[in-house]
């Protein structure tokens, strides 16, 4: 829906308001487009939005400290109340059951996507009977204990777990700590595909489990059979475990450099009764160390860590993504496969296929692009905000 383009005057304006010199149809404000606000307008208020005209133009979670002074939930003139988080929660979980129909394939998978769902900074992941919530703003952060009770209705669910990224608090300049449901679990035990899986919520990064490289996965183990696998950045050893128990390779080396993930992968691996080839290294040492040995594998997976930030961080994690897919590419058999991905929202799948591709053909190899994929469709785009398509996977076949 279009805004109300009524006129107001502020005196005339309840709650908590802000008033912006330029309005577009985005979910993220930055600070530089913002003109006043009321005096009222506080860090982590939902307030009603007016473009430079006094036309009220939608509501939003408002955080004056952060560089995204606003994040948009709507652009129409209702109240956000109890009804319209239900509303929005259960669309979310509908996409997920009754569309996607996720519980016939997994026990695990992203419930809500923030800006993909209209939920600007709040991450949910359902891990069978319990909820991994990741929140992003500090709007979000105040408004869980409102949030929780509604995700747990809809999803019937019973535990939850809460994290906040100390880069988020350093970010949205505010402070909060992790906690959990009484009785909350520490570790769950879940199956993806047929595969099954261990999520330490201690060791673990970000929400526990990396939902959105599922399908992927998947793809992956089909390419698989017969193959010497290298599992490069494996955290808990996902796309070795579905080549090896899904695929049948020949053998599945992970490598990483988090001993506790490490040993998260053994225990997958015992879990599935298979045997891998684990590795605690620094994926670049490893790969220097395999490039002087002469060894190559037919498959290759690169899952680095987010390397670029912000459009400030272009420099150096461009130069360490470079320098990693340089070095997998090498590893590579004649013929064979190179998945290379990124999770770094500020990089363009543009800009990332043109850097993987450039790398992978530097000594003058051949190169194929498969294809281009990116997060299961649990994990939404809003075309009015770009930067929820983060994930990158790059399907190079070379020569």
């Amino acid at each position: 829906m279009l805004a109300d383009r009524s006129t107001m005057n502020p005196q005339d304006r309840t709650g908590p308001w802000v008033e912006l010199r330029s309005a577009r149809y985005q979910t993220f404000i930055y600070e530089r487009m913002v003109g006043k606000a009321s005096p009222d307008a506080k860090a982590g208020d939902v307030v009603a939005v007016y473009d430079r005209h006094g036309a009220l133009f939608g509501r939003a979670l408002y955080n004056p400290r952060s560089m995204i002074a606003l994040r948009m939930l709507h652009f129409d003139a209702a109240v956000i109340d109890e009804a319209f988080w239900r509303a929005t929660i259960a669309r979310a979980v509908a996409l997920r059951r009754d569309v996607l129909r996720l519980d016939e394939a997994t026990e695990a998978y992203r419930l809500v996507h923030a800006e993909g769902d209209g939920l600007s900074g709040l991450i949910v992941d359902r891990y069978r009977d319990t909820l991994s919530i990741e929140v992003f703003s500090v709007g979000m952060y105040r408004m869980l204990e409102t949030l929780i009770p509604i995700l747990h209705d809809a999803a019937g669910t019973v535990h939850h777990r809460v994290h906040v990224d100390d880069h988020v608090l350093k970010q949205e300049r505010f402070e909060a700590k992790p906690f959990a449901s009484d009785a909350a679990p520490k570790s769950i035990k879940l199956t993806e595909h047929g595969v099954r899986y261990r999520v330490d919520f201690a060791s673990g990064h970000k929400t526990g489990f990396f939902c959105d490289q599922r399908d992927n996965r998947v793809r992956l183990a089909q390419m698989s059979r017969g193959a010497h696998v290298l599992d490069l950045c494996c955290y808990s050893g996902g796309f070795g475990l579905s080549a090896k128990v899904i695929g049948q390779a020949e053998d599945v080396t992970c490598v990483d450099l988090d001993e506790d993930m490490v040993e998260v992968t053994r225990g997958n691996a015992n879990l599935n009764q298979v045997r891998l080839n684990t590795v605690h290294a620094d994926a670049f040492n490893y790969m220097r160390q395999m490039q002087a040995n002469g060894r190559t594998f037919e498959v290759v997976v690169l899952d680095p860590p987010k390397l670029v930030f912000g459009r400030n961080d272009q420099g150096d994690g461009r130069a360490k993504y470079n320098d990693l897919n340089r070095l997998a590419s090498t590893l590579v058999s004649p013929g064979g496969l190179l998945l290379t991905c990124s999770c770094s929202g500020a990089l363009s799948r543009e800009e990332f296929v043109k850097l993987t591709t450039a790398s992978a053909t530097r000594d003058g190899r051949t190169c194929q692009v498969l294809d281009v994929s990116g997060a299961g469709a649990d994990h939404p785009v809003n075309t009015r905000c770009w930067e929820s398509e983060y994930l990158k996977a790059v399907w190079l076949r070379l020569g």
